[in-house]
């Protein structure tokens, strides 16, 4: 669906569908970095540096080298043509933050949930949160250079995902390889619509 405006001359002002979609994922897992390396625009950011009152507070086992986090969300842009644009929201992985989450899902065609195989237990609650509320959504595997590679079969194994939620290896810091992710997920969320059809 096209919105179409009047403009200040008084012709057609086509206004393009906005498509939203979320990134999602524990604390650390390359939600950022995947919004980054795919918007359009330069991405908007709520960067904070990690202090001393996350101690004990914040899990950041197997992270020892992050020094900041999202404290409320990443938003980039992409236009796929003048009809459609996705806009990309991406969510604060400590469970301090998870309040935001249903704001940040509300009204999305899909998530993208980033695993880290070194901390796949970080998982889990995201999973939950989408198949709880009925929202489609995609695992995308991020593969960390210092992870010890898994095949995507021992990946949906541990993570116990049903065969209708697909699973894709990335690197969240790669533009193609970011792109083929939302692609998979634009491409489930459709397959999902066909069926109820």
């Amino acid at each position: 669906m096209v919105f179409v405006e009047s403009d200040r001359s008084g012709g057609e002002l086509h206004v393009p569908t906005p498509v939203k979609i979320v990134i999602a994922g524990g604390f650390g897992t390359g939600k950022t970095t995947l919004v980054n390396s795919v918007s359009e625009i330069p991405a908007l950011h709520t960067e904070e540096v990690l202090t001393e009152a996350g101690v004990g507070v914040d899990d950041v086992v197997g992270l020892e080298n992050k020094e900041t986090t999202t404290v409320a969300l990443d938003f980039g842009r992409i236009t796929i043509n003048t009809e459609v644009v996705l806009y990309l929201f991406g969510t604060p992985g400590q469970n301090r933050f998870w309040f935001m989450w249903d704001e940040l899902a509300h009204g999305a065609i899909g998530a993208v949930v980033l695993v880290d195989t070194r901390r796949l237990d970080s998982s889990f609650p995201s999973i939950d949160f989408f198949e709880r509320r009925g929202i489609p959504f995609i695992v995308g595997v991020n593969c960390f250079d210092d992870a010890h590679g898994y095949a995507a079969e021992e990946v949906r194994s541990a993570l116990d995902l049903g065969p209708g939620v697909p699973l894709v290896l990335c690197d969240a810091r790669d533009r193609e390889s970011s792109k083929s992710v939302l692609v998979s997920l634009i491409q489930h969320t459709m397959d999902r619509l066909d069926a109820i059809a």
